[in-house]
């Protein structure tokens, strides 16, 4: 509070600070129980004398507590604590793009401070249905299984599940890296890994030159507990920030297994009962709460999109444990990782029988669409068809001969090398030549060749095409006339030659 005085005759500016003074109680770890301060509400910052920001995360009739968001050794037992009344915001702007922040926005990279252009509440409540419209653009992985198979829409939640180190953060990274130049913006949010996991993401976005669309929010396990509760908050806090601007947002959770994992040390701590898994009740809450805020904003409110990717570790391929389904209910499809597809050099090594896009397939590419309607069944059948033969001696028919052929086609062109995307033009290159039988005779080899040139050949020859394809989104017969001739001529003059 300022207000001036006059002393002497001469005018005195003078600043008060009114602040609610308590006592630190106790120190458990990294939660505090202090007394002293009748006016605080849960959300609310405090400030230990050292310096640290504090989170009230519940109370008592005796006792507040605070989780500390720093170095709780430096804080003990008598020392003051102060309460503003303020809740937890965080800063946000443009200049957090290219940037690695930790959850309170402070910088991480050694770049020079951020200056932010607004303050927005951490624990921000999600939008309304009502300011909401239903998806209907199709956010561009670069990924061909979920492309073509299991679509993913603008402002959809879709989970990433499976056991560790199965390739789920790949496939998120790759579709941070597919969204160069699609004017998307994305926010990569590590909670509770290791350092070094972090840094072999940045490498990656580094190299490919995808840091400079993307905010790192880190919480990686040597910062404090506090800081890896908040750290996917304010990644959602950021996006937020982008969406309500009229941007497509990207945020990507890595991942909410760990973060479980440190709530449930919180709730511990806190006293309260353990349930199922001995996971406190409101963990569900405090997952929902997050995924709400995902979303396709009206065009009154910019028509901005925030679509998830919560990440979700399990063991043994087991799904049924609390917080995997809590976050299947919650989500809008699951993407399930095998670790039997991945020992097989299958990847992506994503199970179509129980992968599912609820909504994605709405706002799919007409082309697309239209491409790919029978591929998950094919290739279902294709996998049964294959244990049969391998199961009964003896020769088989032609049609299951042909059947094994084009399953065996599918197979080559769905797997794909990590952090290489493919773009949407190109994917439905490769299933137009798929449905029109030109894969179902060649080799391995000759369709790894047919994949790494198809593109450039076909722009070479044909530069409007994909200028077309882009622009309506489907193949009219002309474009499909044109298709017929250019992959006539790649056959004829350099696949086959």
């Amino acid at each position: 509070m300022d207000q001036d005085f006059k002393l002497n005759n001469r005018k005195v500016h003078l600043k008060f600070e009114i602040r609610e003074v308590g006592k630190v109680e106790s120190v458990r770890k990294f939660i505090v129980l202090a007394s002293g301060l009748p006016s605080c509400m849960n959300g609310q910052i405090v400030e230990f004398s050292d310096g640290t920001a504090g989170l009230v995360m519940g109370f008592t009739e005796k006792v507040v507590q605070i989780l500390v968001l720093g170095d709780a050794s430096l804080i003990h037992a008598g020392d003051e604590v102060y309460s503003q009344g303020k809740t937890l915001s965080l800063g946000v702007s443009e200049k957090y793009m290219g940037r690695i922040v930790n959850a309170l926005g402070e910088p991480l990279d050694d770049l020079g401070p951020i200056e932010p252009k607004e303050f927005y509440p951490i624990f921000r409540i999600a939008p309304g249905v009502m300011d909401r419209v239903p998806v209907r653009e199709t956010l561009e992985t670069g990924t061909l299984i979920l492309d073509a198979i299991i679509p993913i829409a603008k402002g959809q939640r879709q989970l990433l599940i499976g056991d560790r180190l199965t390739g789920k953060t790949t496939v998120a990274v790759d579709a941070i890296l597919n969204q160069k130049g699609k004017d998307v913006v994305c926010i990569y949010c590590c909670i509770g890994k290791p350092y070094s996991a972090l840094l072999k993401v940045l490498d990656i976005l580094r190299e490919k030159n995808a840091l400079e669309y993307t905010v790192v929010v880190s919480g990686i396990a040597s910062l404090s507990v506090g800081e890896q509760y908040l750290a996917p908050y304010s990644a959602a806090t950021l996006g937020e920030y982008f969406m309500y601007n009229g941007k497509d947002v990207l945020v990507v959770f890595d991942d909410l297994t760990k973060h479980a994992w440190i709530y449930r040390q919180i709730s511990l701590l806190l006293e309260r009962a353990p349930g199922r898994e001995a996971y406190p009740g409101d963990i569900f809450y405090i997952h929902s709460q997050l995924m709400e805020r995902a979303g396709y904003l009206k065009p009154e409110l910019g028509s901005g999109s925030m679509t998830f990717f919560p990440i979700v570790e399990i063991l043994q391929g087991d799904v049924t444990g609390y917080i995997s389904t809590n976050l299947i209910s919650m989500t809008d499809g699951q993407l399930y990782f095998s670790t039997s597809l991945f020992n097989k050099g299958f990847k992506p090594a994503i199970d179509f029988g129980l992968s599912v896009s609820r909504i994605g397939n709405k706002a799919q590419w007409p082309a697309m669409k239209e491409l790919s309607k029978s591929l998950r069944l094919d290739y279902l059948q294709y996998k049964e068809l294959l244990q049969m033969t391998q199961l009964r001696a003896g020769g088989i028919s032609k049609e299951a001969e042909a059947r094994l052929k084009r399953g065996e086609a599918i197979n080559q062109l769905i797997i794909q090398e990590k952090n290489q995307p493919v773009s949407i033009e190109e994917q439905i290159l490769y299933l137009y030549a798929l449905n029109k039988g030109l894969l179902d005779d060649l080799s391995t080899n000759q369709i790894k060749k047919f994949k790494k040139e198809i593109f450039n050949f076909i722009n070479k020859n044909y530069p409007v095409f994909f200028e077309s394809l882009r622009a309506t989104q489907q193949l009219t017969a002309e474009m499909k006339q044109q298709l017929d001739g250019g992959l006539r001529r790649y056959f004829e003059e350099e696949l086959l030659k």
